[in-house]
C-alpha cells in the first residue's frame, strides 16, 4: 500500500493531462511496491524536485522523478550522474525507449513492464548502499 500523496505533490499530479496522470500514478505505485518488498527497510521521502514528483529513500539511494517528457507522454527519470539508467539499459538492451542516461520513456500504460522496471527502481532505491 502506498502512502498518502503529500498535498503539494498531489496538486502537481492532478494538474497533469489524464494520460500523464495515469502513467505517473502507476509508476508511483510501483515505486512504493518495490520499496516495500526490498530486504532492506526502505522508507520513501516523496517531494517535488524540479516541479516533478520525486521519490528518494530517507537513507541512501538516489532520487527517481516522474512526469511528462518532451519526447513521450510520461517518463521515469533517474539522476543523470548515477548509473541507474545505464545499468538498466545494459541488463535489458533494446527493451525500452530511453532518453540517454536520464529517463525511461512511455507513451501508454501498457509500455510499463513492472518486472523489468522493478530492477531499475530497486537499483535506485539502494544505490550506494553497501551490502550487509
Amino acid at each position: 500500500m502506498t502512502d498518502a500523496v503529500p498535498p503539494d505533490v498531489a496538486c502537481v499530479i492532478d494538474a497533469y493531462a489524464p494520460e500523464v496522470r495515469a502513467g505517473v500514478s502507476h509508476l508511483r505505485a510501483l515505486i512504493y511496491d518495490v520499496a516495500a518488498n526490498l530486504p532492506q527497510n526502505v522508507t520513501i521521502n516523496e517531494t517535488l524536485k524540479w516541479g516533478q514528483p520525486a521519490y528518494r529513500p530517507r537513507t541512501g539511494g538516489t532520487t527517481l522523478r516522474l512526469g511528462p517528457h518532451r519526447d513521450a507522454c510520461f517518463a521515469l527519470f533517474a539522476h543523470c550522474q548515477s548509473t541507474v539508467i545505464t545499468a538498466y539499459a545494459q541488463a535489458f538492451p533494446g527493451w525500452d525507449r530511453l532518453d540517454g542516461n536520464r529517463a525511461v520513456l512511455f507513451d501508454t500504460l501498457e509500455q510499463i513492464e513492472p518486472e523489468r522496471l522493478s530492477h531499475l527502481i530497486a537499483h535506485a532505491l539502494t544505490y550506494h548502499q553497501k551490502p550487509q
